[in-house]
Protein backbone atom coordinates (compact mmCIF):
# COMPACT_ATOMS: atom_id res chain seq x y z
CA UNK A 1 0.00 0.00 0.00
CA UNK A 2 1.36 3.54 -0.87
CA UNK A 3 1.26 6.67 1.38
CA UNK A 4 1.40 10.01 0.52
CA UNK A 5 1.82 12.68 3.64
CA UNK A 6 0.83 16.11 2.46
CA UNK A 7 0.70 14.84 -1.47
CA UNK A 8 4.22 14.63 -0.85
CA UNK A 9 4.83 11.28 1.35
CA UNK A 10 4.02 7.96 -0.18
CA UNK A 11 3.93 4.85 1.97
CA UNK A 12 3.88 1.05 0.83
CA UNK A 13 1.95 -1.42 3.44
CA UNK A 14 1.85 -4.60 1.92
CA UNK A 15 -1.42 -6.90 2.83
CA UNK A 16 -1.87 -10.10 3.04
CA UNK A 17 -5.20 -12.09 1.88
CA UNK A 18 -6.74 -12.28 4.95
CA UNK A 19 -8.29 -8.14 6.58
CA UNK A 20 -7.42 -7.39 9.84
CA UNK A 21 -9.83 -5.92 11.73
CA UNK A 22 -7.27 -2.90 12.71
CA UNK A 23 -6.27 -2.58 9.13
CA UNK A 24 -9.70 -0.99 8.31
CA UNK A 25 -8.89 1.17 11.09
CA UNK A 26 -5.81 1.98 10.11
CA UNK A 27 -6.68 2.70 6.43
CA UNK A 28 -9.09 5.63 8.04
CA UNK A 29 -6.97 7.38 10.24
CA UNK A 30 -3.74 7.82 7.06
CA UNK A 31 -6.30 8.97 5.22
CA UNK A 32 -7.92 11.47 8.16
CA UNK A 33 -4.06 12.41 8.54
CA UNK A 34 -4.57 13.46 4.44
CA UNK A 35 -1.97 10.83 3.39
CA UNK A 36 -2.92 8.99 -0.01
CA UNK A 37 -2.49 5.05 0.41
CA UNK A 38 -2.02 2.98 -2.98
CA UNK A 39 -2.05 -0.72 -2.28
CA UNK A 40 1.22 -2.32 -3.72
CA UNK A 41 0.90 -6.50 -4.00
CA UNK A 42 2.14 -8.83 -5.54
CA UNK A 43 -1.48 -10.90 -5.39
CA UNK A 44 -3.16 -11.36 -8.29
CA UNK A 45 -6.20 -8.57 -9.39
CA UNK A 46 -9.30 -9.82 -8.44
CA UNK A 47 -7.35 -10.75 -4.77
CA UNK A 48 -6.16 -7.27 -4.50
CA UNK A 49 -9.32 -5.89 -5.30
CA UNK A 50 -11.34 -7.56 -2.96
CA UNK A 51 -9.09 -6.77 -0.46
CA UNK A 52 -9.02 -3.31 -1.42
CA UNK A 53 -12.88 -2.75 -0.97
CA UNK A 54 -12.78 -4.28 2.26
CA UNK A 55 -10.15 -1.71 3.74
CA UNK A 56 -11.36 1.11 1.69
CA UNK A 57 -8.25 1.47 -0.47
CA UNK A 58 -9.26 3.45 -3.95
CA UNK A 59 -5.72 3.27 -5.83
CA UNK A 60 -4.56 -0.44 -6.28
CA UNK A 61 -1.29 -2.35 -8.45
CA UNK A 62 -1.32 -5.63 -8.19
CA UNK A 63 0.82 -8.46 -9.19
CA UNK A 64 3.86 -6.78 -8.96
CA UNK A 65 7.35 -8.94 -8.17
CA UNK A 66 9.92 -7.80 -5.89
CA UNK A 67 11.38 -5.74 -8.35
CA UNK A 68 8.17 -4.04 -9.92
CA UNK A 69 7.43 -2.78 -6.52
CA UNK A 70 10.87 -1.00 -6.43
CA UNK A 71 10.07 0.76 -9.97
CA UNK A 72 6.96 2.08 -8.38
CA UNK A 73 8.96 3.37 -5.72
CA UNK A 74 11.47 5.04 -7.88
CA UNK A 75 8.90 6.12 -10.20
CA UNK A 76 6.82 8.10 -6.58
CA UNK A 77 10.21 9.35 -5.75
CA UNK A 78 10.99 10.84 -8.94
CA UNK A 79 7.66 12.70 -8.75
CA UNK A 80 8.96 13.84 -5.96
CA UNK A 81 7.04 12.40 -3.22
CA UNK A 82 8.49 11.20 -0.19
CA UNK A 83 7.69 7.09 -0.03
CA UNK A 84 7.27 4.87 2.79
CA UNK A 85 6.75 1.22 2.46
CA UNK A 86 5.08 -0.92 4.95
CA UNK A 87 6.06 -4.79 4.56
CA UNK A 88 6.14 -7.95 6.39
CA UNK A 89 7.96 -10.40 3.85
CA UNK A 90 11.27 -11.34 1.97
CA UNK A 91 9.43 -10.18 -1.03
CA UNK A 92 9.24 -6.81 0.66
CA UNK A 93 13.10 -6.13 1.77
CA UNK A 94 14.49 -4.62 -1.28
CA UNK A 95 11.29 -1.80 -1.86
CA UNK A 96 11.92 -1.30 2.05
CA UNK A 97 15.66 -0.64 1.45
CA UNK A 98 14.45 1.32 -1.85
CA UNK A 99 11.68 3.24 0.02
CA UNK A 100 12.88 6.43 1.93
CA UNK A 101 11.19 5.41 4.98
CA UNK A 102 11.52 1.44 5.59
CA UNK A 103 8.18 0.12 8.47
CA UNK A 104 8.64 -3.26 8.88
CA UNK A 105 6.04 -5.12 11.01
CA UNK A 106 7.52 -7.18 13.86
CA UNK A 107 6.02 -10.40 13.29
CA UNK A 108 7.53 -10.37 10.08
CA UNK A 109 9.97 -12.11 8.56
CA UNK A 110 13.97 -11.23 9.51
CA UNK A 111 14.98 -9.57 6.38
CA UNK A 112 12.27 -7.66 6.50
CA UNK A 113 13.20 -6.26 10.07
CA UNK A 114 16.77 -6.12 9.01
CA UNK A 115 16.18 -4.07 5.90
CA UNK A 116 13.64 -1.35 7.75
CA UNK A 117 14.57 1.27 9.50
CA UNK A 118 11.26 1.37 11.90
CA UNK A 119 10.15 -1.94 13.02
CA UNK A 120 6.65 -2.14 14.73
CA UNK A 121 6.83 -4.36 17.68
CA UNK A 122 2.80 -5.34 17.38
CA UNK A 123 1.15 -6.99 14.30
CA UNK A 124 -0.93 -3.94 13.94
CA UNK A 125 -1.10 -1.51 11.38
CA UNK A 126 -2.63 1.07 13.03
CA UNK A 127 1.14 1.83 14.39
CA UNK A 128 2.11 3.14 11.62
CA UNK A 129 0.08 6.07 12.09
CA UNK A 130 1.07 6.19 15.42
CA UNK A 131 4.28 6.35 14.30
CA UNK A 132 3.81 9.22 12.25
CA UNK A 133 2.34 11.59 15.09
CA UNK A 134 5.07 10.28 17.44
CA UNK A 135 7.81 11.43 14.76
CA UNK A 136 6.07 15.00 14.45
CA UNK A 137 6.42 15.38 18.01
CA UNK A 138 9.88 14.49 18.24
CA UNK A 139 10.56 16.93 15.44
CA UNK A 140 8.22 19.65 17.44
CA UNK A 141 10.85 19.03 20.53
CA UNK A 142 13.80 19.24 18.14
CA UNK A 143 13.18 22.60 16.68
CA UNK A 144 11.95 23.38 20.65
CA UNK A 145 15.45 22.61 21.89
CA UNK A 146 17.20 24.32 19.13
CA UNK A 147 15.59 27.42 19.56
CA UNK A 148 16.35 27.04 23.36
CA UNK A 149 20.17 26.04 23.19
CA UNK A 150 19.90 29.07 20.92
CA UNK A 151 18.84 31.74 22.78
CA UNK A 152 21.15 31.19 25.70
CA UNK A 153 23.99 30.88 23.44
CA UNK A 154 23.83 33.66 21.70
CA UNK A 155 22.56 36.28 24.65
CA UNK A 156 25.35 35.00 26.73
CA UNK A 157 28.33 33.94 24.70
CA UNK A 158 28.86 37.59 23.18
CA UNK A 159 29.19 38.72 26.70
CA UNK A 160 31.40 36.33 27.83
CA UNK A 161 33.22 37.11 25.14
CA UNK A 162 34.13 40.81 25.77
CA UNK A 163 34.64 39.43 29.71
CA UNK A 164 31.66 40.67 31.13
CA UNK A 165 30.11 37.54 32.66
CA UNK A 166 31.66 35.71 35.80
CA UNK A 167 32.86 32.33 34.58
CA UNK A 168 30.18 31.22 37.23
CA UNK A 169 27.83 32.19 36.38
CA UNK A 170 28.52 31.67 32.42
CA UNK A 171 29.04 27.60 34.04
CA UNK A 172 25.65 27.93 35.63
CA UNK A 173 24.30 29.30 32.63
CA UNK A 174 25.19 26.16 30.47
CA UNK A 175 23.93 24.23 33.36
CA UNK A 176 20.37 25.56 33.15
CA UNK A 177 20.26 25.43 29.17
CA UNK A 178 21.45 21.52 29.14
CA UNK A 179 18.65 21.26 31.76
CA UNK A 180 16.29 22.77 29.74
CA UNK A 181 16.72 20.94 26.94
CA UNK A 182 16.67 17.90 28.73
CA UNK A 183 13.20 18.75 30.90
CA UNK A 184 11.47 19.69 27.30
CA UNK A 185 12.72 16.69 25.93
CA UNK A 186 10.78 14.81 28.83
CA UNK A 187 7.89 16.37 28.43
CA UNK A 188 7.71 14.08 25.21
CA UNK A 189 6.66 10.92 27.90
CA UNK A 190 3.25 12.43 28.25
CA UNK A 191 2.43 12.52 24.46
CA UNK A 192 -0.76 10.29 24.05
CA UNK A 193 -1.35 8.32 20.92
CA UNK A 194 -4.84 8.88 19.50
CA UNK A 195 -6.97 5.97 19.50
CA UNK A 196 -7.83 4.72 16.11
Amino acid sequence: MLVALNKRMIGIIAVADTVKETAVLAVQKLKSMNIGIVMLTGDNERTAQSIAKQVSIENIIAGVLPEGKIEVIKKLQHEGKVVAMVGDGINDAPALAQADIGIAIGSGTDVAKETGEIILIKDDVRDVAHAIDLSKGDNEKIKQNLFLSLVYNSALIPIAAVGLLNPIYAAAAMSMSSVSVVGNSALLRRFKLETV
